[in-house]
């Protein structure tokens, strides 16, 4: 991705180089994802100034060469660390001060890193690789869209299959792991991998803004479903509030709250705002529900699903083009929730919605019961 621009950042900062360590394939390195899009285990290696290059196991050889970055493979008598080491004797690349982002490094690998460098000084880069990561490019732009419409139509069809006798599900779901287990199957027929755990809250369960999805039965009242996918390495996020049964005056009257201060909130963002302001707006078009709203009003998502901006009280960033982010107001009591989110993109100073699913609040009245 933005290398030129990253090994600029480290030239002003007098950084030397840059080591991302993966240590085994149970989870994704952001950074490493972002400029090499090489999902192994081992480790990238960005100098200031001279070629960068990818330190893996054999067994990862032919993966990681789909990057087209140089790839040294250690073997019996050097291990990984020691490679890394003579390659950047052999390049002539300076080792004194050293970029790690501290949040993805442990605390073995900056012992094994400070035992094979000794001499080197480590510096936490992580709040610059945020940044930087939170501007897409017109290529990550393509595919994030890409994935959006994948999960849309997942997600279209997991409402459908609420109804009894559905073409897509012909028996209607019964409980919450029936719809996540739907929406985990057709995620993978998709090629695709969840972005995070896939939430299905129902009734009550509603009220927990990260409820922990179980096979318990799905009851009359509203019921949110937060998802999104993983697309070539990038996430999408989106959440819809059903309603099961038939919904009272009362619940139909709140539903129409958070969808106005979602609304309003959206169509007040403009390029070189602050964030927080729109946390703000939401806050006062929520009026005396805005107790009830207990979260941020978004994030940044990209190959990690939260990352800059940050919609909140607290956020320090300005809307900028070619950011991705959720706009996502909620109200939650004890025996229900309520979250309408979806994902925008501002480019050429105007907001894009990815997220296409309508926000008309959907009534399953032939929800079958148990």
């Amino acid at each position: 991705m933005r290398l030129p621009e990253f090994q600029k950042i480290l030239q002003n900062k007098n950084i030397d180089l840059a080591i991302f360590l993966k240590a085994d394939h149970d989870h994704n390195h952001p950074d490493i994802l972002y400029f090499s899009q090489y999902p192994g285990a081992g480790a990238l290696v960005i100098p200031g100034k001279n070629r960068p290059f990818l330190a893996v196991p054999k067994m990862e050889q032919s993966v990681a060469a789909k990057s087209g970055f140089k790839i040294i493979v250690p073997d019996e008598r050097a291990r990984l660390l020691e490679k890394i080491r003579a390659e950047l004797r052999k390049q002539r690349v300076p080792i004194k001060r050293i970029g790690l982002n501290f949040s993805e490094t442990t605390l073995a690998m900056k012992k094994a890193l400070q035992k094979h460098l000794k001499k080197a000084r480590f510096v936490d880069i992580g709040k610059e690789l945020q940044e930087l990561r939170m501007l897409k490019t017109p290529e990550e732009i393509k595919v994030i869209k890409k994935g959006f419409r994948i999960a849309d139509s997942i997600l279209k069809k997991a409402i459908a299959g609420f109804s009894a006798g559905s073409s897509v599900n012909s028996s209607g779901f019964r409980t919450e792991a029936d719809v996540k287990a739907f929406l985990e199957l057709e995620a993978s027929k998709n090629g695709c991998s969840l972005a995070f755990p896939a939430i299905v809250a129902s009734g009550k369960n509603a009220s927990e803004v990260h409820h922990a999805t179980a096979a318990t039965k799905l009851t009359r009242g509203f019921c949110l479903i937060d998802f999104g996918i993983k697309y070539k390495n990038y996430c999408t996020d989106c959440s819809r509030t059903l309603f099961l049964g038939t919904p009272s005056k009362k619940d139909i009257e709140r539903y129409s709250l958070v969808l106005k201060a979602q609304e309003d909130a959206i169509a007040s963002i403009r390029k070189g705002m602050r964030c927080k302001s729109i946390y703000a707006r939401a806050i006062k078009s929520l009026g005396k529900y805005a107790r009830y709203f207990t979260h941020g009003l978004g994030h940044g998502v990209g190959i990690k699903i939260h990352e800059l901006p940050n919609l909140t009280s607290q956020s320090k960033e300005r809307f900028q083009n070619a950011q991705v982010f959720t706009v996502e107001p909620g109200i939650y009591f004890s025996d229900f929730g309520i979250r309408i989110e979806d994902t925008l993109l501002l480019i050429n100073d105007k907001v894009e919605i990815l997220t296409k699913l309508p926000k008309k609040l959907v009534v399953i009245r032939r929800f079958k019961w148990q």
